[in-house]
């Protein structure tokens, strides 16, 4: 009925199983408490009829010399007096079987001088079937009960998966041109970090689509414009004769032309990698010693254009879980959009910091800023008067979602011009370092955990 991952299924065996435990607990318990109450009733009763019937007959006529009990009646109990020797002088029970008859007898002293002991016995045959009749109802009422518990157990299963299954319902219905969020207020206080989830999922979905379809169209139209001023230029030219220079000049536009197509075609192709990058097995590496790597790297890079790389790096070591290939991406993007819009001479500094939850990198350039109006994440969006394809931060945009990073760009607010690049890393994804690790070695390794 149910595969043995199914959590209905693990629910219903373990509550029936905890329920057919408490039942039996509690049906043994209120058995034995019926038993023993309805013989301790008997006991005392026939304690009080010896010592009523003694009290009766003080004269002890009863006692006869030449046999050892005298049997006589005494309502429903057969009553004697017999000698027992070394029995005490307290009351002693005994129960026995004769036939399909059951006896409970009391040995009650009546003479301590002469060893004798009123004896009383007592037919218990109807209490033992009605004890019977008790426990029969007793396992009919747990079987009946148990099966109530099952049928319980198997709505409130389907009471409680009926959220899920509503989501599932609604985001089954989904496609990409019919995304709408899920009414959290309708769901349980349990299942609202579920239905939130699937919101995050749905608005990284309708950003999926929405750059997608950006990139598609900016790409058609980024593509179609030259190709349309090269075949106008070439018509022109073809007009009428011209002299040599004409269609070198021609042409060398048209090379040009035909050169940043294809640094807008290979900025295309990148988004293509950068996708099967984000299936890279994710490494433990400490991002710490991965930043002072790459920002060698880029010290060499604005070197050659007349900048310099200032770092500023907190902690000495922070581990994390993630994907070395994406992470450097997003880095080198924003590293090289700074030393980019930096004036000659000018300062490019990158931090980080660990603040809360967070692992925080920041790059902060010294240029004229931006408009912080403009999704500058979106596909062939362009800062200043600079060359490029518009697509560096859209790539950017991309890894940090797949790897669950957080972007932002920000004009600074130290009342200095220049923007500010944040690279934010839920520090969730944390991981121990080795307190002896040398911090010359390369960072994109696994580390042993503590």
């Amino acid at each position: 009925m149910f595969s043995e991952k199914s959590i209905k299924r693990k629910f219903l065996i373990q509550l029936v199983v905890a329920s057919a435990i408490l039942i039996a607990i509690f049906s043994i318990i209120l058995y034995n408490y019926i038993r023993i109450s309805m013989i301790d009733d008997i006991t005392k009763n026939l304690e009080a009829s010896a010592k009523e019937y003694i009290i009766q007959n003080q004269t002890g006529t009863l006692f006869s010399k030449k046999d050892n009990a005298m049997p006589t009646k005494y309502g429903q109990d057969k009553i004697s007096v017999v000698i027992r020797v070394d029995k005490g002088d307290k009351p002693t029970f005994e129960q026995y079987t004769d036939g399909d008859r059951e006896y409970l007898t009391i040995y009650y002293p009546y003479n301590s001088a002469r060893s004798s002991y009123l004896k009383i016995e007592r037919d218990i045959t109807s209490t033992k079937e009605l004890l019977k009749k008790i426990l029969s109802s007793i396992i009919f009422i747990s079987f009946l009960a148990l099966f109530l518990i099952l049928a319980y157990a198997m709505f409130l299963s389907e009471t409680l998966l009926y959220p899920v299954k509503a989501i599932t319902r609604r985001l089954a219905r989904m496609n990409e041109n019919f995304l709408e969020h899920i009414d959290i207020k309708e769901l349980p206080d349990e299942f609202v970090p579920l239905g939130e989830s699937v919101n995050k999922l749905i608005d990284r979905i309708q950003n999926f689509v929405k750059y997608q379809k950006e990139l598609f169209i900016g790409t058609a139209h980024e593509l179609k414009t030259p190709l349309a001023v090269m075949k106008t230029k070439n018509e022109v030219t073809l007009i009428k004769d011209r002299d040599v220079e004409k269609y070198k000049e021609t042409l060398r536009v048209n090379n040009e032309t035909i050169d940043e197509m294809n640094k807008m075609i290979s900025s295309i192709l990148e988004i293509g990698r950068q996708e099967s990058a984000q299936f890279e097995k994710p490494l433990e590496i400490d991002v710490v010693q991965f930043l002072k790597d790459k920002a060698k790297d880029f010290e060499l890079l604005a070197k050659n254009e007349g900048k310099s790389i200032v770092t500023d790096f907190e902690p000495s070591k922070y581990c994390i879980i993630s994907q070395p290939t994406l992470l450097t991406h997003i880095l080198q993007n924003f590293v090289q959009n700074a030393i980019k819009f930096t004036p000659e001479g000018g300062e490019i500094k990158i931090k980080s910091r660990l603040e809360g939850d967070d692992f925080k990198i920041e790059i902060i350039d010294s240029g004229e800023g931006l408009d912080e109006s403009i999704d500058h994440f979106a596909p062939f969006k362009r800062s200043g008067d600079k060359s490029g394809a518009g697509l560096g931060l859209f790539l950017a945009k991309g890894a940090a979602d797949a790897i669950g990073a957080t972007l932002s760009l920000k004009n600074r607010t130290d009342g200095k011009k220049g923007a500010v690049a944040t690279i934010v890393l839920n520090s969730k994804n944390y991981c121990p370092v080795d307190d002896d690790m040398d911090e010359g070695r390369l960072s994109l390794f696994p580390f042993k955990r503590k």
